[in-house]
């Protein structure tokens, strides 16, 4: 699992509300190639609006990530409800292989939140009012300006230098700040788990009986 601990550069603003998981990665998208790797799925990002054609890739010039500097965001600014729909955990993955590192919306669906820690996305819930202070302000610098998310401090700078606080789950912050999943997490406790089960033994040795570790 790929770590997140801040990431500064250029925020694309995307402000549509109800973007599901197959507007962020249509299913033809998913078929393409049996390629795991995380770059494989970039090409397939908002796949729909980005190209013309999906089959020759020609690009729709209206889109705002085929025009610079958008094309080289980092940061995605979205309206309400970004990634609802279903559970395609690639729409996270298209993300990432994109090169967005986070995503600052006023709400999310449920699954793709959770997915996005696991993928090395951090999904932040701001105000819409918030975010509609940062879509202003990049749009007015014409992208020629960068915002700030820190996970950390779980700060969000604008680029007038204003900050918004956010709150992450615990868990699932800690997890992307070490680039730990839940079994690696677990796994960091392994000498309280075998002094645990060497306790229990001696408690219940029956449980334990025929079995060598």
């Amino acid at each position: 699992m790929e770590s997140f601990v801040r990431v500064r550069g250029i925020a694309a603003p995307l402000m549509r509300i109800n973007v599901d998981t197959d507007q962020i990665i249509p299913g033809s998208e998913i078929m393409r190639s049996t390629d795991e790797s995380i770059e494989r799925w970039g090409p397939g990002l908002f796949a729909n609006w980005r190209y013309l054609d999906l089959d020759s890739r020609t690009p729709n010039p209206d889109f705002i990530l085929n025009r610079e500097p958008w094309s080289r965001a980092v940061i995605l600014l979205a309206d309400r409800n970004f990634g609802c729909g279903s559970s395609r955990e690639p729409a996270p993955k298209a993300l990432r292989g994109f090169g967005f590192r986070a995503v600052i919306a006023p709400s999310f669906g449920g699954i793709f939140f959770n997915n996005s820690f696991r993928n090395g996305l951090l999904p932040v819930r701001l105000p819409i009012e918030q975010v509609a202070a940062l879509a202003e302000q990049v749009q007015a610098a014409d992208g020629r300006t960068e915002v700030e998310v820190d996970l950390q401090a779980q700060v969000v700078t604008a680029p007038d230098g204003t900050r918004f606080r956010f709150e992450t789950p615990v868990a699932l912050r800690t997890m992307l700040l070490q680039g730990l999943d839940e079994i690696a997490t677990t796994l960091t406790r392994s000498d309280e788990i075998v002094a645990f089960r060497d306790r229990d033994r001696q408690r219940r040795p029956w449980v334990y009986r025929g079995k060598t570790s």
